[in-house]
């Protein structure tokens, strides 16, 4: 275990660092030089592209993320596949503070497949864990509170254990008064059994004559889905470098703009995500026209 030194309420970036830090020679004071010009070069692109992003009329209202390459970060710095895990719920709690500074007010992530739910019983063991542990520090969290984030969480949650479930219950409970902001986490979560479920609630409600089939339409629809009080998603991106999406918000994407980078969930920076966001902003959107 990687003991993790604190930056304001949380120490999300001290994980990275040190697994950094502990692998790379610093080559000396020279080194350490052109490192820390590096670092005031990259904060002032950085700055530049906030400020441009915050300017633009264009604002991103729902923000999805599919975070993926935990694992595959993990294994090319020959780490355990559940630190590379760790280090994913550390950049998630880092995004979500960039998502609130941005003032993007639904924001919504894939964290855990149907599909997923076949991977070796110890790795979903683990991330339970970390499931458990994150929705509780998030419903303790004092930014949530203080922006007024309704924290959400979507899937089946019959298939996560009985931990997980009591988690879901603290966080959401603990937030469904806010309507400031709305955190989604998607866990045990597949677009088609979603759709699935919508599809049944409407053959059922027509066969009993609740529903004419002239009333059933797009609005219908979603109104049956996990995500019926929530806009379509305007921008999603996928890290990792997979260009797909993967059973993820099929009917809800049909007009997002999507952004792929090649970069893993544990190495996403603020300047990748203000990247996609002046992509999205300098894409018109046709919506079919």
């Amino acid at each position: 275990m990687v003991d993790l030194p604190c930056l304001g309420p949380k120490g999300w970036w001290g994980l990275t660092q040190t697994v950094e830090a502990d692998g790379v020679d610093r080559g000396g004071d020279e080194m350490g030089i052109s490192n820390r010009l590096g670092d005031v070069l990259g904060s002032a692109v950085e700055s530049k592209l906030l400020r441009e992003v915050k300017q633009h009329p264009e604002k991103v209202n729902h923000l999805a993320i599919i975070m993926d390459g935990n694992r595959r970060f993990a294994w090319s710095k020959a780490l355990k596949t559940d630190l590379g895990h760790k280090m994913g719920k550390l950049k998630l709690e880092q995004v979500l503070d960039w998502v609130l500074e941005l003032e993007i007010h639904y924001f919504t992530v894939y964290a855990l497949s149907t599909e997923n739910l076949n991977r070796p019983e110890n790795e979903l063991e683990g991330l339970f864990k970390l499931y458990v542990e994150g929705l509780k520090d998030i419903a303790d969290d004092e930014r949530i509170h203080e922006n007024k984030v309704k924290v959400q969480i979507i899937g089946r949650r019959e298939l996560l254990p009985e931990s997980v479930n009591e988690a879901i219950t603290y966080a959401e409970e603990k937030t469904s008064d806010y309507d400031n902001y709305t955190f989604t986490v998607c866990l045990a979560y597949g677009s088609r059994e979603e759709m699935l479920g919508a599809i049944k609630s409407i053959a059922k409600d027509h066969s009993s004559g609740d529903l004419s089939l002239d009333s059933i339409d797009e609005a219908e629809v979603s109104r049956r889905l996990y995500t019926a009080e929530m806009p379509d998603p305007d921008l999603v991106i996928r890290t990792s470098g997979e260009e797909r999406i993967s059973n993820f918000l099929l009917w809800q994407m049909a007009y997002s703009e999507l952004y792929f980078t090649d970069v893993y969930w544990p190495s996403f920076s603020k300047k990748e995500l203000l990247k996609a966001i002046q992509t999205y902003q300098a894409r018109k959107r046709r919506f079919g026209e």
